[in-house]
């Protein structure tokens, strides 16, 4: 068949991707399974209250074939009343089991749609940081609002509708065959050109609205960097370049829109032609058969009239189905997660000590490029230091990599001799804890935004964290104080203040060993001074790992790493570095002026 061509760029392919996975057909399909086993009940019932929806719709093809019948045959008086009453009682059991119909129906839907919800949650809070990092903020925001946004309308009109559908169609060709299996031919005849439209079309809508959604997560993606990296951008001057960017990724998105619009322009045109043919098969055979004497008039009555409802199910089906190749390309975004591997790691693994070791570390993000380049660095327990050193050296990549965020490709990251990488994410959480700028207030009450660190944290401890962070005053005078609602819909705090939060969530959980990568950057330098002398008393005898943006920060560490190309070039206390003269010298002068 000739027609538009899919575009050339796919954001799909396995050479475009480097997000999260999207779930092949066996993850998928097991999922949907595991989901229809949680709602037999719910899904038979629908069904149930359908049939019987269906059967009392039958009702007025019969009386009215057989009023016909009774008049061709010119025999007694036809009994209107009876008829009628009986129309009336069918019509009323109709109206009461599709008002049960949709109720069931909506009801599962949403069930299904909660449950989907909680299971991406639930699947992708427990995934490796790393993966969460690499999978980039674009990717998780498609995934989260316009994928779910998408099956919203299949798991609450589609599923259920489909279903109905079904069922429908399957007792009204019951019903055609039963009365005259003649008729049966009409369909017959009309399903090789529905069925040949129909292969071609879902031979390639999967792969186009797969492709389609790629792309919007593309251009989400591109639109969220640029936004989040603005001044950056405009410190940079790299506004054209974003702007060109943006610009094909639209492209790029649009293109595969109209593809998958193409494809549903052959479709629907297709299912009138089928409707017409059904009706136009039952006329005809059946008007044939009639003059022959081989079917009533009250048999082709009734035969059209149900041939003429089976075109509303049937049109059901296929617009539903269509609907739900969309849905399954975002259900496959979703349950992608299901396919990333665990971390994994060994709970019998326990670290003997807290000190803190890179032994020939190399590390990348992309195959064949590495940003660290045979690392080698030792952290005694209760040791400040300090990674210092030009943007794009490697800095916040080794302090992933301590933090246990990342295993590298080549050596090793040992705490107390035992290798990060072999232990459980939750044992390594408990002994190290990474603090980047980017911090979280969710909503819903203070206290819980603290608690999420401990559970078991009593008010006071809570105080006492606020307090450790330079937050007490801001927070006491809050309305309801540890009860006053922030976040979305409550009340506003600032980034400050948000980091201020999650830094007291730091002083929770109370690791032994602390990666801080521009943990104070959304405070201004008085205020990141101030709070960083307050912190110091709260980390006295802890590991504190941080990487300095501002040199008072390497001023005050016990050590001092410089990192540069991916290696460190030089390691001592900050008199000692600025002795020498040495890189650390040159940044020292150059920042104190």
């Amino acid at each position: 068949m000739i027609g538009v061509k899919p575009p050339e760029y796919d954001p799909a392919s396995t050479e475009h991707v480097t997000t999260l996975p999207v779930a092949g057909r066996t993850t998928v399909r097991a999922y949907v399974r595991e989901l229809s086993r949680r709602h037999r009940r719910a899904f038979l019932g629908l069904v149930a209250v359908n049939s019987v929806a269906v059967l009392a719709s039958l009702v007025g093809p019969y009386l009215l074939g057989g009023l016909i019948q009774d008049l061709a045959d010119g025999g007694r008086e036809p009994r209107l009343g009876q008829i009628i009453a009986m129309f009336a009682a069918a019509l009323v059991v109709q109206a009461f089991f599709v008002r049960m119909v949709r109720l069931r129906g909506a009801i599962l839907g949403e069930r299904m749609l909660a449950d989907l919800r909680e299971d991406f949650l639930v699947r992708s809070v427990g995934l490796p940081p790393g993966v969460l990092e690499r999978a980039g903020t674009g990717d998780l925001l498609a995934r989260i609002n316009t994928d779910v946004d998408r099956l919203a309308k299949a798991m609450r009109e589609a599923v259920p509708q489909m279903a109905i559908a079904v069922v429908w169609a399957a007792l009204v060709l019951a019903a055609i065959v039963f009365t005259a299996p003649p008729l049966g031919l009409s369909v017959v005849l009309a399903v090789p050109l529905l069925v040949a439209v129909c292969v071609w079309y879902f031979r390639r809508a999967p792969a186009g609205y797969r492709s389609e959604a790629a792309g919007y997560a593309a251009v989400a993606a591109a639109l969220a960097e640029t936004v989040d990296a603005g001044r950056t951008i405009e410190a940079h001057r790299l506004e054209r370049e974003r702007i060109a960017l943006s610009d094909r990724r639209v492209r790029e998105w649009t293109a595969w829109e109209r593809y998958t619009l193409w494809l549903r322009s052959v479709l629907i045109p297709t299912i009138n032609v089928y409707h017409a043919m059904i009706l136009a098969g039952v006329l005809l055979i059946g008007g044939w058969f009639t003059l022959q004497g081989w079917m009533t008039v009250g048999q082709l009555t009734t035969g059209a009239l149900l041939a003429q409802m089976l075109i509303e199910p049937v049109g059901m089906i296929l617009r539903w189905l269509d609907e739900l190749q969309v849905a399954q390309v975002s259900l496959a975004r979703l349950v992608g997660v299901r396919e990333v591997e665990d971390g994994g790691g060994d709970a019998s693994i326990v670290p003997e000590g807290r000190e803190l070791a890179a032994e020939r570390v190399r590390f990348g993000y992309l195959a064949g490029s590495d940003v660290l380049h045979g690392v080698s660095l030792g952290v005694p327990p209760g040791t400040r230091m300090a990674l210092v050193g030009p943007s794009g050296a490697g800095k916040s990549t080794l302090g992933r990599l301590l933090a246990g965020i990342y295993a590298p490709r080549a050596g090793e990251v040992t705490l107390g001799g035992a290798r990060l990488a072999g232990m459980t994410a939750e044992r390594v959480r408990e002994q190290v804890a990474l603090v980047n700028q980017e911090h979280h207030v969710f909503v819903g009450p203070l206290r819980d935004n603290l608690l999420l660190a401990r559970t078991d944290a009593t008010d006071a401890e809570l105080w006492a964290a606020l307090g450790a962070v330079d937050a007490a005053e801001w927070a006491r005078a809050l309305p309801e104080g540890l009860d006053s609602q922030v976040g979305s819909g409550g009340l506003s705090v600032t980034p400050a203040q948000a980091q201020q939060i999650a830094l007291a969530r730091l002083v929770l959980a109370d690791p032994h060993t602390l990666v801080l990568d521009e943990a104070t950057s959304l405070l201004d330098p008085r205020a990141a001074r101030h709070l960083e002398r307050s912190l110091a008393r709260v980390l006295e005898g802890r590991t504190v790992i941080a990487i300095a943006h501002r040199l008072h920060t390497a001023h005050d560490a016990d050590v001092i790493a410089v990192v540069e190309d991916g290696r460190i070039s030089e390691l001592g206390s900050h008199d000692e570095l600025v002795a020498a003269g040495g890189a650390y010298a040159a940044l020292w002068r150059s920042w104190h002026g």
